[in-house]
């Protein structure tokens, strides 16, 4: 049981450690993947222009570094900003989202990669603390383990 705790202690660490080193990469793919789903975003309900979507409602933002992201898009040259954008749904028009100008007073300005990348690292002190409790309850479980197979084997030395 002792090696079994071990063996999932020393998983957990080579991922924190691994997920540590490799943090600005993921955020190198994640801004780059970003920037793929906004030009292939499209009316069609995949899952890249629902993710998409979904980001820019949940966290009030637009485009990759900003709201002018989509102008280098197709489906700003054939609908304009998409509506998952606009501060208000009730009061963006298509008319507004395909002229640049008239579109900065209705969606949002800001980009989506900061947001997501400081959300992600503000939580990442949450995930830390988490992790190291229960390490820490691995730590214990393999020391009492320990403890208890040595017992064992003391009390069988003894009947003999």
């Amino acid at each position: 049981y002792a090696m079994l705790l071990s063996l999932i202690f020393l998983i957990v660490l080579v991922a924190a450690i691994v997920g540590f080193v490799f943090r600005h990469e993921i955020k190198t793919n994640f801004e780059s993947n970003l920037n793929l789903a906004l030009k292939d975003y499209n009316v069609t309900a995949d899952r890249h222009s629902e993710a998409v979507d979904t980001i820019q409602r949940t966290l009030h933002c637009c485009g990759v570094q900003n709201y002018s992201d989509w102008e280098r898009t197709e489906y700003f040259s054939q609908r304009g900003i998409p509506r998952s954008c606009c501060k208000n749904q009730n009061d963006c028009s298509e008319e507004d989202l395909k002229d640049p100008n008239k579109a900065k007073l209705k969606v949002f300005v800001d980009g989506c990669f900061f947001l997501v990348t400081s959300t992600m690292e503000s939580k990442m002190s949450i995930v830390a603390g988490i992790s190291f409790g229960i390490s820490c309850f691995q730590l214990i479980g393999i020391v009492l383990s320990c403890c208890l197979s040595r017992y064992i084997t003391n009390n069988q030395y003894e009947m003999v």
